[in-house]
């Protein structure tokens, strides 16, 4: 009779733990870490592409050395300043990283205000090969974002969703994800002059 108490017993909590979400919030948690190395994966192919690029427009536009030390300087900053996944729940780190990668968009902006002053420079294959992966490689670092933002969305819900709260509050104690944000200079829409 003990045995059969037992081997009840041990079902019902089996069967109790299945639905408390204790799996589910560690695969949603590990979605959040997978979509924040893609990020890093694409920040990196863009990072590669810089020097390139930077090359290439030296060639054309030797004079513009100011605004080429600005990206090469925007580039050392944004690759050093990395933010590992178990800081994903740190609003001041992620804020610096997000700060640097602006930084960085800025002065690829500007590189290329400089580009439309040279001709020549437009219309070498090299400049738009790379230009041409330089606006891929930014399009897929929006992507990234968004998609990391709804895997931040999806488990920050699952671990305030009951049972699974309950289920996270005694056994796994995972923290809140941050969202990747947009720069402040973002809200401010860009003045175009002619």
């Amino acid at each position: 009779m003990r045995r059969i108490t037992l081997v009840l017993l041990f079902g019902l909590v089996i069967s109790a733990l299945s639905g408390c979400g204790y799996n589910s919030l560690q695969v949603q948690e590990e979605q959040v870490f997978k979509a924040w190395a893609d990020i890093e994966s694409t920040l990196q192919r863009r990072a590669d592409l810089i020097p390139n690029l930077v090359e290439t427009v030296k060639g054309y536009a030797k004079h513009e050395q100011e605004t080429l030390q600005a990206v090469v300087d925007a580039r050392a900053k944004a690759g050093s300043m990395q933010i590992s996944a178990k800081d994903l729940n740190n609003p001041e780190a992620m804020q610096r990283f997000m700060a640097a990668q602006g930084n960085l968009s800025s002065a690829l902006s500007k590189l290329m205000v400089v580009v439309e002053r040279y001709p020549d420079l437009k219309a070498n294959q090299n400049f738009l090969d790379l230009q041409n992966q330089l606006e891929g490689t930014e399009n897929r670092i929006n992507v990234a974002r968004q998609r990391y933002n709804t895997a931040v969305s999806q488990f920050n819900a699952a671990i305030r969703k009951f049972p699974a709260s309950l289920t996270n509050s005694f056994l796994l104690h995972l923290e809140r994800k941050e969202y990747f944000k947009a720069d402040e200079g973002a809200r401010t829409a860009p003045k175009v002059t002619f």
